[in-house]
C-alpha cells in the first residue's frame, strides 16, 4: 500500500508559477511509476504528466508541454510538478498517483494509488 498526500495548490494569476508536491509513505515508493492528473469541474480526470520509477522516462499531455515539469526524489519519497505560465484552463483539482508498475504509466486505469487532490485555481 502507498499513501500519497499532495500539497502546494492555491489561487494564482495567469502567467504565474506554482509547484505541487506529493509525499509518499507506505511500501517502497522508488519502484513505482508515478504521475499527476487533474480534474476540472464537469470534466473527466486526465493525465498531466508521468514519470518512470528511475526518472529516465517522462510523459506530458500536449496541453502542458513546455510549461510543466515532473520530477521525483526517491530519497525523499516525494514527487513534484513545477507549473509555469499557468493559464485559466489549468484550473482543476490536481491528483498524484502511483502505479504498481515501475514502467512509465499515464492512464487513469494504470494507477493503483491516489492522493486526495489539491486545488489549483488560475484567475485571468
Amino acid at each position: 500500500q502507498v499513501q500519497l498526500v499532495e500539497s502546494g495548490g492555491g489561487l494564482v494569476q495567469a502567467g504565474d508559477s506554482l509547484r505541487l508536491s506529493c509525499a509518499a509513505s507506505g511500501r517502497t515508493f522508488s519502484r513505482n511509476a508515478i504521475g499527476w492528473f487533474r480534474q476540472a469541474p464537469g470534466k473527466e480526470r486526465e493525465i498531466v504528466a508521468a514519470i518512470s520509477w528511475s526518472g529516465s522516462s517522462t510523459y506530458y499531455a500536449d496541453s502542458v508541454k513546455g510549461r510543466f515539469t515532473i520530477s521525483r526524489d526517491n530519497t525523499k519519497s516525494t514527487m513534484y510538478l513545477q507549473m509555469n505560465s499557468l493559464k485559466p484552463e489549468d484550473t482543476a483539482v490536481y491528483y498524484c498517483a502511483a502505479s504498481s508498475s515501475a514502467a512509465l504509466t499515464y492512464s487513469v486505469r494504470g494507477m493503483n494509488y491516489w492522493g486526495k487532490g489539491t486545488l489549483v485555481t488560475v484567475s485571468s
